[in-house]
């Protein structure tokens, strides 16, 4: 499963991750905070839940809103040991 990260500029396209490399960070850091844009699925953050709730950590999903538009948000991931 590959992600794509939240953009730094907005005329930049989206850099991708995946998921081997969230599971390192995650057991590395313990802690960590993803943002990811908002042209991830839904779906796909919903699986990445479950597959890191499932390897016994906790996992908490918000949607930051950094504009008016409907269109400029993204997806704030927490993983907690």
């Amino acid at each position: 499963m590959e992600l794509k990260l939240a953009r730094v500029e907005i005329d930049q396209k989206p850099k991708k991750i995946d998921l081997k490399k969230i599971e390192e960070s995650a057991e590395k850091e313990g802690s960590v905070i993803f943002y990811f844009d908002r042209e991830n699925s839904h779906k796909d953050l919903l699986a990445l839940q479950d597959h890191i709730e499932a390897s016994g950590k906790s996992f908490y999903m918000r949607e930051v809103k950094y504009g008016l538009a409907d269109s400029e948000y993204m997806y704030e991931v927490h993983i907690l040991a």
